[in-house]
């Protein structure tokens, strides 16, 4: 079995490369650098079942090899990006998109897109469950992204309808661990208190957020792209809830820093709160996540 994983050099996607290698899963990285490294690619050096092509998802597939499954989890997800370059964020949501769907239909293959919380924008209803249709600001400066992602969950629900293709859509919060990004908060946190250096707080910290561990997330797509029917979107996250602040007190906790909290005003369009309901992937997957935030960011925290 081959599978293509768009984005796969990145910090979930290598995550993934590496699980589906230990599951027997041929696998074909799909990747531009932009964001994600050949470094977190590592551990899969020399692996003869695992290939890596430097490539843009924003232009056609067309070259590649008939494939089983696409995961495809291509698109810079960090504000810092989405500020940089919106119109190129919102292209590699759709056009990205467009471009796995069509490779997932020229191979009769089965398609998971890994889509986002940020579809429910800053959300009235708490915790947000999968019929939850959102509140977005399609103006907003942030909504390159959101929106992306959304009118990407489109095209996946229109190829099932129109061309039958099998696809699955995962809605991702929070997540970290190891090779986590650098803009994160919890890697911003975590590199800071090392240094010991002030945190950041925007407001008063009391904006809500979950945090999923890595291995978990990932066993939670796995289980979704192999389940034996294509169920409607899933929510996958953590839903242990903690505050900004609450979040920060358990990283200083974690790196046994003295680092101070400095408060800032609240960052425009940053959600107040961000929790999921998570009872579809527990009752359709079997799922639920192991790790709690503070094991993960011993996991997390590099030592020595």
């Amino acid at each position: 079995m081959l599978a293509v994983v768009t984005g796969g050099a990145g910090f979930i996607g290598s995550h993934l490369c590496e699980r589906l290698r230990r599951d027997g899963v041929r696998v074909l990285c799909v990747d531009d650098l932009s964001t994600g490294s050949r470094e977190n690619l590592a551990s899969l050096t020399g692996d003869d079942e695992f290939d890596f092509l430097q490539r843009d998802v924003r232009e056609p597939l067309d070259d590649l090899p008939k494939v089983d499954l696409v995961y495809h989890l291509a698109c810079p997800a960090a504000v810092a990006t989405w500020d940089a370059d919106p119109i190129g964020t919102a292209k590699t949501s759709f056009l990205g998109t467009l471009h796995a769907l069509e490779l997932a239909r020229r191979s009769g293959a089965r398609l998971l897109f890994t889509s986002t919380a940020e579809v429910y924008g800053d959300p009235d209803v708490h915790p947000q469950p999968e019929h939850y249709r959102g509140a977005v600001d399609p103006m907003a400066s942030r909504s390159c992204y959101d929106e992306g992602k959304r009118i990407a969950e489109t095209l996946c629900a229109d190829f099932a309808r129109v061309h039958g293709v099998d696809t699955r859509v995962a809605r991702v919060f929070n997540t970290y661990g190891p090779r986590m990004p650098k803009q994160g908060v919890i890697h911003v946190f975590m590199r800071r208190c090392q240094r010991g250096k002030p945190l950041t707080i925007f407001g008063r910290g009391e904006q809500t957020r979950t945090f999923c561990y890595v291995d978990d997330l990932v066993d939670g797509l796995v289980r979704l792209m192999n389940h034996p029917e294509a169920p409607k979107p899933v929510n996958l996250g953590h839903a242990e809830e903690v505050t900004i602040f609450e979040l920060a007190e358990a990283m200083k906790a974690a790196t046994s820093s003295t680092s101070e909290l400095v408060y800032e005003p609240p960052r425009l369009d940053d959600p107040a709160k961000r929790c999921p309901d998570t009872s579809r992937a527990r009752g359709l997957l079997s799922w639920v996540p192991q790790v709690g935030l503070q094991d993960g960011l011993r996991r997390t925290v590099p030592t020595g």
